[in-house]
């Protein structure tokens, strides 16, 4: 997936109440009750439905580090859904995201003012009404290029302009060259 993409769904994981099956075969009975099948999980899986049922069975333990990884994910992706959207309301109503990155930032600004792009570590909290663009925008399958337009509009109003009381005359705010990216609910 993208790297915003990828940091808003771990900060949803951090609201699990419990822990997601470790084992490959749990994964793998976990998929299998969600999707109805072991086809369907083969299929999703790109494996055979052989390879599946083995697994369910526990005669495969150990699985090759790309299978490994593609199963992890969408037992991820699937566990505890009425968590993961209590959690998500919450953050776009009342909670408000936390975005800790190091990135380029700058900005686009009047002639004569200091607009250069420079590193900056910033680790800012972002009202409820930013979580729900992101959060809503992550939804519909936005990619990264659109996720980081909305989080750079969110650095703009809440650290350049500090709601409205700085920098009014600010056009654009640049975020790009993302070292590290990190959200907290």
């Amino acid at each position: 997936m993208s790297l915003i993409g990828d940091g808003l769904n771990k900060a949803v994981q951090k609201a699990f109440t419990r822990p997601a099956p470790k084992s490959a075969g749990a994964q793998m009975r976990y998929l299998v009750k969600q999707l109805g099948g072991t086809k369907a999980v083969a299929q999703m899986l790109r494996i055979s439905q052989r390879t599946v049922e083995r697994y369910v069975k526990n005669q495969i333990k150990k699985p090759r580090p790309d299978l490994a990884g593609r199963l992890e994910r969408e037992v991820k992706q699937r566990w505890q859904p009425l968590i993961r959207a209590k959690a998500k309301r919450k953050a776009a109503s009342t909670g408000g995201i936390i975005i800790d990155t190091r990135a380029r930032l700058g900005y686009t600004a009047p002639i004569g003012s200091t607009d250069q792009d420079r590193i900056r570590h910033l680790t800012v909290a972002l009202p409820p009404v930013h979580a729900a663009r992101l959060f809503d925008a992550q939804d519909q399958g936005a990619g990264d290029a659109r996720l980081q337009e909305i989080a750079a509009e969110a650095l703009k109003e809440v650290y350049f302009q500090d709601g409205g009381r700085r920098a009014g005359s600010l056009d654009e705010v640049r975020f790009t060259d993302i070292e590290h990216l990190e959200f907290d609910l």
